[in-house]
């Protein structure tokens, strides 16, 4: 049997490394930018963070495989639990000097399955976390954990939804900003942080339309943990959709048709 919560402990140390690096780098004079085959940005802060995290954890779990944004993947099907890792989600941000970006972390079962998660936001003072369960919690400027909970909104009338931007949508543009008429407040909150705040009820529900597997597998966990529900865009449970839908779960399945 999997012990998740020795699991979790690593994966909050693993998030101490992260930001280490990241507090030091971020705002630097010195920052090294470049451009990927997909004409995102990546620093030399994200290259470094998930350097640290791999020869930490091929230290402490070898016979675990990793799956990283940018040193690459394993092969996810051979039977075996994974670490995804994403160093810096929000880089854009981070570059720029805009505080909303994190480290995230996430662990799955060999069925893919999210069994932990763990996202840092240190320029935030935040940091979120799960196990399987156990429970989602909130740390605030390295306080005492506090158990944080979806909401209990039922009507989208009332709720708020966050996004990122409305590139990438497609032919559901349309539908997303007809969905914007009908409910009752609208943010552009972005990455990690729209998620996170579905968990603790601050927000009922967000939607991305196109992320990658490092770009979900610790949100997924938590917001599942903390009562609310993950699927992709088109309804599919689990991190493998390549978009993300969350929710306080009352308002999924007429969010699933609005957005479809």
């Amino acid at each position: 049997m999997r012990d998740l919560v020795a699991d979790l402990a690593l994966a909050k140390s693993l998030a101490d490394l992260a930001d280490q690096i990241t507090q030091d780098r971020y705002q630097s004079l010195d920052l090294k930018i470049e451009t990927k085959p997909d004409l995102t940005p990546v620093t030399d802060a994200d290259k470094a963070v998930e350097k640290v995290i791999r020869e930490h954890l091929s230290k402490n779990r070898p016979d675990d495989l990793i799956v990283g944004e940018e040193f690459g993947a394993a092969d996810i099907h051979s039977g075996k639990y994974y670490w995804v890792i994403d160093p810096i989600d929000g880089t854009k941000n981070f570059l720029r000097g805009v505080p909303t970006w994190a480290t995230l972390i996430g662990l799955c079962n060999p069925e893919g399955e999210v069994v932990v998660g763990v996202v840092s936001a240190p320029t935030l003072y935040r940091r979120w976390y799960a196990a399987l369960g156990h429970g989602a919690f909130v740390v605030e400027d390295k306080g005492t954990p506090k158990r944080i909970r979806v909401s209990e909104v039922k009507d989208l009338k009332d709720a708020s939804l966050s996004y990122s931007d409305l590139i990438g949508w497609g032919n559901r543009k349309e539908k997303l900003l007809a969905l914007q008429e009908k409910i009752w407040r609208t943010r552009a909150h972005g990455d990690f942080w729209s998620h996170v705040l579905v968990a603790e009820g601050a927000v009922d529900i967000a939607a991305e339309p196109s992320l990658a597997l490092w770009d979900i597998a610790a949100i997924d966990i938590i917001v599942r943990e903390a009562g609310g529900r993950f699927t992709s865009i088109d309804g599919k449970d689990g991190v493998h959709g390549a978009s993300a839908l969350t929710s306080n779960g009352h308002l999924h399945d007429a969010l699933i048709k609005a957005l479809n």
